[in-house]
């Protein structure tokens, strides 16, 4: 936080930096997201009708790549300016509220079951399952071939030619989408759609996200310092719950008008993205990162069974239920219990210092 007479100071010099203020930061941060990802979603949803694309592909495509925009650009601009970090506790975390709340809320705001079919199920969810083991992995190529001597063992260099690994399985995503656009029979585009005001909705949603986001996470980092909540903790729960928030509202959104494709294709085409495209992206512009393999071999152990057991309700019926929704709450709980416990010392599965 910027400092003004040894006052820190919040959202660009307006608020004094205190518990309070913070709070107000993140409220008004989150009502900017709110209003950010509605234009978003309705921008999507006009685009994809006058191009002719897919319920699947306009959520794991459009939108997803739309929602995920601010951890994209924070990655970028850390990047530039030298001061990009690994944040493998972060955005796995990021990852796993992803899997496990965004669906399940999504589910219980609606009045009915939340549907899916059979593409988002063996397509979407299966190369997802794709992108956490290659990302695993590019780690462990990392750690094998570019080891770093110094203490603590299972570290290595992420560097560009393995960060290509990732970058170049995302490719194959983008080649299954548009083979399925080529393959879709799309009705007639609308004629009261005016196309440049759409894009710039869009491109004002994804601002908005940005800045907001950017804002939010600023509150909530304020926050865990004032209350003395350990960086580690912070960043793999409450940091990681802050940075989904577009991917939550946006999938919220879209699950209460009834489209549950739109919906899970974007839990899953977000997670895809900042997986395959945000982290190698850094690592090009950086040149190399350190990966600690102690810390994302457990947390993606956590991710891939999320996964599987958000693979396994959707398949079950082709739908998500209440009950289902609350088991996958119940997961997330467990998960965020096994962290605190790991911070205070009661397991030491993951291995930080």
């Amino acid at each position: 936080m910027p400092m003004t007479d040894g006052v820190p100071l919040a959202l660009g010099g307006l608020l004094p930096s205190t518990p309070a203020a913070d709070v107000v930061v993140i409220a008004i941060a989150t009502a900017v997201v709110w209003v950010a990802s509605g234009w978003l979603e309705e921008a999507a949803e006009a685009l994809s009708a006058q191009y002719g694309l897919p319920a699947v592909v306009q959520g794991s495509i459009v939108v997803a790549v739309g929602s995920s925009f601010p951890e994209f650009a924070s990655v970028v601009v850390t990047a530039l300016a030298g001061v990009f970090e690994m944040g493998v506790g972060a955005i796995v975390g990021s990852a796993i509220f992803n899997v496990l709340v965004i669906p399940a809320l999504s589910a219980l705001a609606t009045d009915a079951d939340l549907d899916t079919n059979r593409a988002i199920v063996y397509k979407e969810a299966q190369f997802y399952m794709i992108a956490i083991s290659a990302l695993v992995v590019t780690f462990a190529l990392a750690v094998i071939y570019v080891p770093v001597p110094e203490p603590p063992a299972l570290v290595g260099e992420l560097t560009r030619p393995l960060a290509v690994i990732p970058l170049g399985l995302y490719g194959l995503y983008l080649f299954i989408q548009w083979q399925d656009v080529g393959d879709h029979v799309a009705g007639e585009p609308p004629t009261d759609i005016s196309v440049g005001r759409e894009w710039a909705r869009l491109v004002g949603g994804l601002l908005g996200i940005l800045i907001a986001v950017q804002t939010l996470v600023g509150g909530v980092e304020s926050l865990s310092t004032t209350f003395g909540i350990p960086e580690f903790l912070a960043g793999v729960t409450i940091v990681a719950a802050a940075t989904s928030l577009p991917d939550a509202l946006v999938s919220i959104r879209s699950a209460t008008d009834e489209k549950g494709i739109t919906s899970l294709g974007n839990v899953l085409g977000s997670n895809t993205f900042d997986l395959l495209v945000a982290i190698p992206i850094g690592v090009l512009l950086v040149g190399s990162v350190p990966v600690n393999f102690a810390v994302a071999a457990p947390l993606f152990g956590v991710l891939t069974l999320a996964t599987v057991v958000l693979f396994a309700f959707l398949r079950t019926g082709l739908r998500l239920t209440a009950i289902e929704s609350y088991a996958l709450l119940a997961v997330y709980t467990l998960f965020i219990a096994w962290m605190v416990a790991e911070t205070i010392g009661l397991t030491g599965l993951i291995h930080v210092g």
